[in-house]
């Protein structure tokens, strides 16, 4: 989409026409004593010029009224010394050749007030729906603030307090100069003034774009964007942009009545380049009443359980797997307080949350952990994964918000810090490339004042590796694993799409302030958010009831143009770790116990496991978690704290301490067995219908003990089943199918990571 920053759209009306309210708030921000100078006033250029030459750049203007309608009628915008020499000489030449009341006339009537906006007729009809003469004084203060930088102080922007600080100041020198009495500056600065909904002023998805404008000015100054004609070609997919802000409008009108949720926002990125495709700041921006010109994709709010992840990643970059164990249980975390949550000293508070269900689970993987989104388990990650490298493995992969790591503490890991969506949004997509970070981008192009290209979008852009590639796949895999969320959120439920794999995560704030939601594939990344911009409470239901129907619709209007593609499976060695890190947390002591060999085995050997049962502060030094076992864990300050829990869960939940249990049974098969295996469907010899479900079968010898099975249609990964029967089902909308012939390939794996491959063809008539 194109966007040019300036635009016309103007009326001029006589001088006469102009209200004198209008004209003295003018004059008191702009130029005081306009009516007095020649043009110029040599203080305010003296003044410029130190500025200057301490800064070693032309910085300041020091302009009155005359020089502005020289720069904006007659000169170019360059920032040089022989311009403002121009200007000058310029300016005294239009006072000799116009009436003060004819340049102030121009000025009014040609000064930007915003987007295409051009003097003060089309303001006031655009932000009052009024005709000038009609507007009050505090109309036209807030109007009078409006030049200096129209974009950066819109009424439809994200510095509102800003422009309520000018508007004041605009007042204060009216009454400094006399222009207006006290009482009338009091009851003015008080007033409430209403800027109606925006009329079309040819600016395409507003939030956006001021957003842009935003970027804009920060990289290339405002005054230089508001005063000269830049081009940007951004990155905003229309068609998919107005789809979305048509459903954001729909479903928050919706959650204002069942959750009493006003507002929502929707960003959507492609992962693989970070290109922003659709930003959608509020449910509508036109909308008065719920503050819809607010931009909540790019404000700082709490994003509860959405934060999770980052957590979960630094432990697994540490050498913690989606099989280790910790203990879901009732849990004090204050070291000032007693396991019992009573305080040691006074002030103390102590800290000992819930699951969001009320409900503890005992001992839980960290994938089902996460799949659930359980509470207590997230917290014991993140003290051993340690705050400072969780923030770090945030920050690289673009959660910039989070700069105090001594404000969190252990509410990090459940959305204690504050963030934008946007800028989560664009972090979640280093999961989807497997690691790769593309910075976020609103561009592909910036064309200059004199047609030069500023900046322009690489498309083999390779990004930058922020995360390894193994644990961005696996928290990818566990973010798309329906078995492991389903006890919380239910089987198939908005975060499962029958057709397509999808990685998702909500979060809800404990107050119910915030529901969010973020969810991606390998080629697109949605994050979305309901709530009130005033931060008030919405009905207590978590995010997934509030915000999962909106986001559940965008994913699938982004899928109507996106390829299905798959994530990579992740391939985790759990060989030689501690039993707790690969999912028993019965104890820590193994042995390995060789039995005779039968026919058709190379080997066969089971794997004992002594049980002695204790939270895996016990086992594992936070700081070395694949080092040896601690010979004092009761150093660690927390283990006392949930040392407690575990034995008092014990106690309800007794094991057979000291006996011994198989946790693995090594078999290896001879390659004569593992041969065995074979297609009984499809068979090769049968024609299928393109609109068949082609169901996916094999026969296995009776005594092979299979881990996994990984399905490949034409080259492609079509997916991976780890359960018996090992049958998989090929959807006639799936996108690898051809007519005629197609390649079926199972690669498939027993329990010690041995592999073969099967494939058979079948033909689509």
């Amino acid at each position: 989409m194109l966007y040019d920053v300036k635009g016309v759209r103007q009326t001029t009306i006589p001088f006469e026409s102009i209200p004198d309210v209008v004209k003295k708030a003018t004059l008191a921000i702009e130029d005081a004593s306009f009516y007095k100078h020649q043009g110029f006033q040599p203080t305010s250029i003296i003044r410029a010029l130190i500025t200057d030459v301490l800064s070693g750049e032309i910085r300041q203007g020091g302009s009155t009224i005359t020089q502005q309608v020289v720069k904006n009628s007659l000169l170019t915008r360059d920032r040089t010394l022989t311009r403002k020499i121009k200007e000058l000489i310029l300016a005294v030449k239009l006072e000799k050749a116009m009436t003060k009341d004819q340049i102030l006339n121009v000025y009014l009537n040609q000064s930007p007030y915003g987007g295409n906006i051009y003097g003060v007729q089309e303001a006031a009809k655009a932000y009052y729906r009024k005709d000038i003469k009609d507007i009050g004084l505090a109309e036209a203060a807030y109007l009078a603030a409006l030049p200096r930088s129209p974009n950066y102080y819109s009424p439809y922007g994200s510095h509102l307090e800003e422009l309520e600080q000018r508007k004041n100041l605009v007042l204060k020198r009216m009454l400094d100069e006399n222009f207006i009495e006290e009482a009338d500056y009091n009851k003015a600065k008080d007033e409430k003034v209403v800027f109606y909904e925006k009329i079309n002023q040819g600016i395409k998805a507003p939030h956006f774009v001021f957003w842009l404008i935003d970027y804009l000015n920060e990289r290339y100054g405002k005054e230089n964007i508001d005063n000269n004609n830049f081009k940007v070609i951004s990155t905003i997919d229309w068609n998919l942009q107005q789809k979305v802000e048509e459903l954001a409008k729909k479903y928050g009108e919706e959650n204002e009545v069942k959750f009493k949720a006003q507002n929502t926002s929707v960003v959507v990125i492609d992962p693989t380049t970070g290109q922003i495709l659709a930003l959608v700041g509020s449910r509508d921006y036109f909308n008065q009443d719920i503050e819809g010109n607010f931009n909540v994709a790019t404000a700082h709010r709490q994003p509860g359980s959405s934060f999770k992840p980052f957590v979960y990643a630094t432990a697994f970059n540490k050498g913690y797997t989606d099989k280790t164990v910790v203990f879901d249980l009732k849990t004090e975390f204050n070291t000032n307080c007693s396991p019992t949550s009573q305080p040691l000293n006074s002030g103390a508070n102590c800290y000992s949350p819930q699951n969001y269900d009320g409900k503890y689970a005992g001992p839980i993987t960290l994938r089902d952990a996460l799949g659930q989104s359980r509470n207590i388990p997230a917290i014991k990650v993140l003290y051993l994964a340690g705050i400072t490298d969780s923030l770090e493995t945030a920050k690289k992969m673009g959660i910039t918000s989070l700069t105090n790591k001594n404000q969190y503490g252990l509410t990090l890991v459940l959305g204690g810090g504050e963030v934008s969506l946007l800028e989560m949004t664009g972090a979640y997509g280093v999961f989807a490339t497997d690691g790769v970070k593309h910075e976020k981008t609103g561009t592909m192009k910036i064309i200059g004042p004199q047609g030069e290209t500023l900046e322009e979008f690489k498309p083999n852009n390779e990004g930058t590796r922020v995360l390894p590639e193994s644990t961005a796949r696996l928290i990818s895999d566990i973010l798309s694993d329906d078995k492991a969320r389903q006890p919380i959120f239910g089987y198939h439920s908005l975060l499962y799409f029958s057709d397509r794999q999808v990685a998702v995560k909500t979060g809800t704030t404990n107050d119910y302030r915030d529901a969010w939601i973020i969810g991606y594939t390998p080629n697109i990344v949605i994050g979305a958010w309901a709530g009130n911009n005033d931060n008030s409470p919405m009905s207590q239901k978590a995010a997934a009831q509030v915000i999962s129907p909106l986001w559940h619709a965008v994913m699938q209007e982004c899928f109507k143009n996106k390829p299905d593609e798959k994530f990579i499976p992740p391939m985790v060695n759990y060989d030689g770790l501690k039993p707790i890190l690969r999912g028993f947390w019965q104890g820590n002591e193994t042995e390995i116990n060789s039995l005779p060999i039968v026919p058709d085995q190379t080997s066969n050997q089971m794997e004992f496991l002594t049980v002695n049962t204790h939270s895996i502060l016990y086992w594992i030094d936070k700081n070395n978690p694949l080092g040896p076992t601690p010979t004092n864990p009761e150093r660690d300050p927390q283990f006392n704290l949930w040392e407690y829990p575990v034995q008092k869960w014990l106690k309800s939940n007794p094991q057979p301490t000291g006996q011994k249990i198989i946790i693995s049974n090594q078999i290896q098969y001879s390659p004569e067995i593992i041969e065995q295996v074979s297609f009984t469907s499809p068979q090769s010899d049968s024609a299928y219908k393109k609109d068949d479900q082609i169901q996916i079968t094999l026969k296995f010898p009776l005594i092979i003990n299979l881990g996994q099975i990984d399905y490949f249609l034409n080259n492609e990964f079509i997916g991976s089943v780890k359960n018996q029967p090992f049958n998989f089902v090929i959807n006639p909308d799936n996108k690898n199918i051809k007519t005629g012939v197609n390649e079926l390939k199972a690669v498939i794996y027993d329990k010690n990571k041995n592999s073969i491959i099967k494939t058979t063809v079948f033909n689509i008539d």
